[in-house]
Parts: structure tokens; sequence; C-alpha cells
């Protein structure tokens, strides 16, 4: 049997033939978020069915590609979408990307991801700084046989998403004009959405939006030593808060209205990291 190393050494030397020089940043572009991807420089695009161990994306809005390019003079691995648990994967298949990233030798990752509105305060359209999340997927990335290479058995998560970093996106989002909000993330398997009662618990819970992804990959990623930023693009209110049907298509609508914000924001802060 293949371990979880081999396999990642394996796409390590794969992406190694496309890699001149080491990434410093990785980046996790979510539903409608991919547009980012296509402002590198001197790109070159994987699809993720070539990357050995991959898997495919099948959600709209994740087109399952991966950018090698740089941002200025910085070198990035940016994933053009992720495959996600709802979609049958197991959790180490979900992560593996983040791994890799960190197998690699990057130090910061960005990860983004549309999210739904819990506290009244957000409206769709708004970007937040994820300052910590609350995890209700009913499972946890590491549970299985611990292997030592990963980091320790028991990660702290008392700072899952790193203050340095969050302090230096407000900062450039001062600097640009841009309102950018701070709240908790609650992480659910999805793919339904939540109840009414669901978020009217949530909220009780001090969850400020609520997503379907992003927290395995924190966990693992802290786990292997890594920084975080999380960003969520606030892209609907929660069930129940408004009285409509929550859809998809609003997901990938307000990701549209908001890439021009969000793609500024990322290129002025990699440079800074």
């Amino acid at each position: 049997m293949t371990t979880l190393k081999e396999k990642l050494e394996e796409a390590k030397s794969f992406l190694n033939k496309y890699i001149s020089q080491p990434p410093k940043i990785g980046v996790v572009l979510g539903s409608g978020l991919g547009k980012f991807a296509q402002t590198l420089e001197d790109a070159k695009v994987i699809p993720y069915t070539e990357i050995p161990h991959f898997a495919s994306a099948s959600v709209e809005g994740h087109s399952g590609k991966l950018f090698l390019g740089k941002v200025g003079e910085v070198e990035v691995i940016c994933q053009q979408g992720r495959f996600h648990y709802y979609e049958g994967y197991e959790m180490e298949k979900v992560v593996f990307p983040a791994r890799l990233m960190a197998f690699l030798g990057v130090k910061s990752v960005i990860l983004t991801n549309a999210a739904g509105a819990i506290h009244p305060s957000l409206v769709p359209g708004d970007l937040m700084l994820i300052q910590d999340h609350i995890n209700f997927m009913g499972t946890n990335p590491l549970i299985g046989r611990h292997e030592e290479f990963l980091g320790p058995r028991f990660p702290d998560m008392s700072q899952a998403y790193s203050l340095r970093l969050r302090r230096l996106a407000k900062e450039v989002a001062r600097e640009q004009k841009l309102a950018l909000r701070e709240g908790v993330y609650l992480a659910l398997t999805g793919p339904s959405y939540e109840t009414p009662a669901e978020i009217r618990m949530f909220r009780l819970w001090g969850a400020d939006a609520v997503g379907m992804s992003t927290v395995p990959s924190v966990i693992a990623l802290n786990q292997m030593g890594v920084e975080v930023l999380g960003i969520s693009c606030i892209s609907n209110m929660a069930a129940g808060i408004v009285e409509k049907p929550l859809s998809h298509s609003e997901v990938m609508e307000m990701g549209a209205k908001v890439e021009k914000d969000f793609i500024g924001l990322l290129q002025a802060l990699i440079p800074r990291i």
C-alpha cells in the first residue's frame, strides 16, 4: 500500500518539473473567486486530473486547475477551485493539496471561500477575515494513524488563523479603502444548505458566517506549521434571515461582483507577506 508520504513525494516530484523557484505563498480560491489565478504572471497551468493523487473538482465555480506563477517577485502556487468532503472524497484526499503545499515548502497559505452570513451586520458582497472557526463537520482530517512527518499528534489551534497575517490584511485593506470585516466561520459538510433552526443555533454559538469547506485544510496546515489566512466572500444571507430560498447561482453572482476588490486585496497583500 502506498503511504501518504509516498503519495506526497510523487506529487511533489511531478510538480517540480514545472517549478523553477519554490513557491512561497499558497492560495486556494473558493466558489466564484477563481479569476485571481488568471492574474498570476508567467503562470503554468496544470489540470488537477494530471497531478498524482489529486481528486477532480466537480462543483460549478471550481475549475480544477493548479496555477504556478508570480505576484510581483513572489512565487505563488494557486488552486483554482477545491474538492469537497460532500463530493464523496475521504478527508485525506480533501486536505491532500494543503499538505502538498506545505510539503513543497510553502510557509503561508491564503484560503478563501464563499459563505452565508449569520451575523446581521454582514451583507452579501462583504469580505470577512476569518478570526476563528467552529468545526461542525462531524470529523477531523487528523483522525487515523499519526504520521510523524506531518507534525504533532495534537496540534495547537489557539491561533489557527495567523494574527500576523490578519493584521497585514487589515493594513492593506485600509490603504485600499476596502471594508474588511472579521468574524467566526462555521463549517458543515453540506451539500444541503442549513435550516433556519440550525442558523438560529449557530448564531447562539457565536458563528458569524457558515460554509462547507476550508476548516479541514486549516487544521492540516496548522499541524504542519504553516501560517493561515482565511477570507470569506459573503455571498448570501443564511437560511431564515431573509425570506428567499438559497441557491448556488447566487454564490457565483456575488463572487463576480466582488472580484475586483478581492483581486486587488490579494495582489497588494501577497508581496507584503
